[in-house]
């Protein structure tokens, strides 16, 4: 199956959140990663643990996908999108958010 994954730039992250609007966001960066900082509103859920979390993820909401670089996410991303879910990929990740 050929899925189109949708993007979404930090900056439009930043705006959501301005404005209020409700958005799951999921970072899937390991602990260490976290440690660093994330974005106060997003859930944590490493990407080797996605698989085992799913139930913590709801199929009826869209959800945001965040990593260091954008890279890991897209990875998470498809995975979810394979088991039904609807997700956007953070492109450029916490580096581009944090640069902004």
């Amino acid at each position: 199956m050929d899925y189109e994954l949708e993007e979404i730039s930090p900056s439009e992250v930043k705006r959501l959140l301005k404005d209020g609007k409700k958005v799951s966001l999921i970072d899937v960066r390991e602990d260490e990663e976290v440690a660093e900082g994330k974005i106060p509103e997003a859930a944590h859920i490493k990407m080797g643990d996605i698989p085992d979390r799913l139930t913590e993820i709801d199929k009826n909401e869209e959800h945001i996908i965040i990593c260091r670089s954008g890279r890991r996410s897209e990875n998470v991303a498809y995975f979810l999108l394979d088991q039904g879910y609807k997700v956007k990929n953070m492109t450029g990740g916490m580096l581009e958010y944090n640069k902004e």
